[in-house]
């Protein structure tokens, strides 16, 4: 199992002196220790308008990224496709892939946050199925067959080749999913998987049936399971203060640093019906306290309590997991040293675990 840097990049939160600006040169230099480290990965988190987290266009921080580095995969976490057309999507992260030697792996999804869709001007409620024709779109467009046709319901191009064209044959895609239908589409393409460990845990019965019932869709989809990527916070806590402190940050993400968001419908009324099931991922989210959290949610506690956590992670089959250091305004030096104490104390217990082995 490999290790990654993830961020969402959340910085919403009361009495805060740390201005976006410094956060995204504080990820940027994470992302680059991530490589120095061993980390296989680094994925960023795309956000609009200060609603979750501040970091508006990923490829543009992965490119500077690329430039500084030589091997680690480059991720957004995740591109929102219903908000782009999916022509320009294709055109950014192919020039990123030539770029940077073929290191894209290209991640999307749909998000959830009315917030970010309305300022857009973009269609929240039929988002599922632009979601879908615009991953259509993207196969085409980095198939490298020559000038793509594509007549959908929401997307409509003749004979569009897209310059330059990815380096990476084809490029991987990963999907992530709160959802079952969203796993099933993922499968049905023979797409990668990406989990939020925390809300697999709400949405879809446990990050281990979910990782389960991926492998079941691909099986009935005649295809492979792709790659099986998951994010989880992670906090070292050696001490008593330490783990309060430590769980009253991670209490703070989600009161605090996750409350812009809109879920979507509100009180349910407007809900989309592919949303449905986020009515129970905002609820959970509200009612969680410190108390609360465990490896279901959260890496918390010593090296060897985070080892066994990710031991059963290796079991359900991951093939990597992505780690959300920089969580509820941690100092930048903190996350530095906690990334490096991973590598140096949690990853050799991991065949295969550093980049660089």
């Amino acid at each position: 199992m490999q290790f990654g840097y993830f961020t969402l990049s959340d910085n919403h939160y009361s009495n805060n002196s740390r201005t976006s600006n410094d956060l995204v040169m504080d990820i940027v230099d994470e992302a680059i220790y991530a490589e120095q480290l061993g980390y296989r990965s680094a994925w960023l988190g795309e956000h609009h308008f200060n609603t979750l987290g501040i970091l508006s266009c990923p490829e543009l921080a992965l490119a500077y990224i690329a430039a500084r580095t030589k091997k680690i995969r480059l991720s957004p976490a995740i591109t929102v496709l219903p908000l782009h057309h999916p022509i320009r999507v294709a055109e950014q992260w192919a020039t990123l892939d030539l770029l940077s030697g073929g290191r894209v792996d290209f991640a999307t999804g749909r998000g959830f946050d009315r917030n970010e869709y309305v300022p857009f001007g973009a269609n929240f409620e039929d988002n599922a199925a632009i979601f879908a024709e615009g991953l259509d779109c993207l196969e085409q467009l980095w198939a490298g067959k020559g000038p793509a046709t594509h007549r959908g319901k929401y997307y409509q191009f003749e004979d569009i080749a897209i310059t330059p064209q990815p380096l990476q044959q084809p490029v991987p895609i990963n999907v992530a999913s709160f959802s079952h239908p969203t796993i099933d589409l993922a499968a049905r393409h023979g797409f990668g998987i990406v989990f939020a460990t925390f809300a697999a845990n709400i949405t879809l019965g446990g990050i281990g049936e979910a990782a389960r019932y991926y492998k079941e869709a691909c099986a009935k989809a005649g295809r492979k399971p792709a790659r099986l990527t998951s994010s989880y916070f992670i906090h070292f806590a050696d001490t008593p203060e330490q783990e309060r402190a430590a769980r009253e940050r991670q209490t703070r993400y989600g009161r605090e640093g996750a409350s812009r968001t809109r879920s979507p419908g509100g009180d349910g009324s407007d809900t989309p019906k592919s949303y449905e099931y986020m009515r129970a991922f905002h609820e959970a989210n509200r009612r969680r306290q410190p108390e609360d959290l465990d490896s279901r949610s959260v890496l918390l506690g010593s090296s060897a309590q985070i080892t066994d956590a990710l031991k059963v992670m290796e079991g359900y089959g991951f093939d990597e997991i992505i780690l959300y250091f920089n969580v509820g305004l941690k100092p930048h030096q903190m996350v530095k040293d906690e990334m490096a104490r991973f590598m140096a104390e949690v990853a050799p217990h991991f065949a295969n675990a550093r980049e660089d082995a």
